[in-house]
């Protein structure tokens, strides 16, 4: 239900950068460079575009219809909702678009997939009333979420809610311990390599760091495993995270409950962090997502009653630490 694409700030958005331990971390929030919005697009075609293992057929513009997105696979999941579907022009993006009609998700947005119904519910509420936004205000994927989507009924977001709760999440984001990753860029708000991975396996410079590669340093480079069927916005097509050598198994022991630093996730999250109750899973998601969770809630930018109980266990942690659980979590299987 989040959208791409268009920025609106909502009020009270910002947070006060003086405010800040340490500054968003730039890899988990993808901003897309400001030449972006003001270099033109590529001309639509009539083209038929085609993904594997699909018999279905869309145009550059129907792929790019935020009313009507493409469903490539329909068979993989029940009929959707017409809010899901469609959406409700011109207020009211489909859902499907960006959450995909699988519900698996972008590392912009939030994998809905087996999310409790109720829990989906309380954050459209919270969207709405302020009590959910962005360390940075940027974030247009956010600020769309507010803009547009909390212009749902009660009974469209209750339908939205009830069919991605229903959904089995699958894997969809293969974690690679490494130190050197390929160069990336931002655009459309997620990392994409500046080389394919035929240029960089061909390239001698990826071998010796230059060129197509870099170190990895701290961060987590989450990116998609074929960016144009990422484009194509097939949802069968998935993301690779890599990430810092030795960051799994710190991560671990985070999640697992470090006096020094943290509490268990076990105790609200479940103990195969697949969810418990009202508390979502946190087995197999966005590693971009959870870090960005993470430092929301421990900046203010997400509250509520839910929230305010995450707040002490997670004050201490390093966006460095962050990184180590959203690896850890992102590797477990959904």
């Amino acid at each position: 239900m989040a959208a791409a694409g268009q920025t609106t700030t909502a009020p009270n958005q910002a947070v006060a950068a003086t405010a800040l331990r340490e500054p968003p971390p730039y890899w988990a929030y993808a901003i897309n460079p400001p030449e972006s919005a003001t270099t033109p697009a590529k001309p639509p075609d009539d083209v038929p575009r085609h993904v594997p293992g699909s018999a279905a057929a869309f145009t550059d513009k129907q792929i790019g219809d935020m009313f009507k997105p493409p469903d490539w696979h329909p068979a993989d999941h029940p009929a959707m909702p017409e809010i899901v579907a469609r959406g409700r022009a011109p207020q009211v993006f489909a859902c499907g678009y960006c959450h995909l009609p699988n519900g698996q998700g972008r590392p912009e947005n939030a994998s809905l997939a087996g999310l409790p119904a109720v829990y989906i519910v309380q954050q459209l509420a919270n969207f709405k009333s302020g009590l959910r936004h962005s360390s940075d205000p940027r974030h247009a994927p956010t600020s769309a979420m507010i803009a547009y989507e909390t212009k749902a009924n009660d009974q469209e977001i209750q339908a939205a809610a009830e069919y991605f709760s229903a959904l089995h999440p699958r894997p969809w984001i293969r974690v690679v311990e490494t130190n050197t990753v390929p160069k990336t860029h931002v655009a459309g708000w997620m990392l994409v390599a500046d080389l394919t991975t035929n240029d960089l396996a061909k390239s001698d410079l990826a071998k010796n760091g230059a060129g197509g590669a870099e170190p990895i340093g701290a961060r987590i480079i989450e990116t998609p495993e074929n960016l144009e069927r990422t484009e194509l916005r097939d949802d069968h097509s998935g993301f690779i995270a890599y990430v810092p050598v030795g960051s799994i198994k710190k991560g671990e022991t985070l999640v697992a409950g470090d006096s020094s630093r943290t509490v268990g996730c076990v105790t609200c999250h479940g103990r195969d962090l697949k969810g418990l109750g009202e508390a979502p899973p946190l087995a197999g998601r966005s590693p971009s997502y959870i870090v960005r969770q993470l430092y929301d809630i421990q900046h203010g930018a997400r509250s509520g009653t839910a929230v305010q109980k995450m707040k002490p266990a997670i004050a201490k942690l390093t966006v460095a630490d962050m990184a180590a659980i959203a690896a850890y979590l992102a590797s477990l299987r959904p």
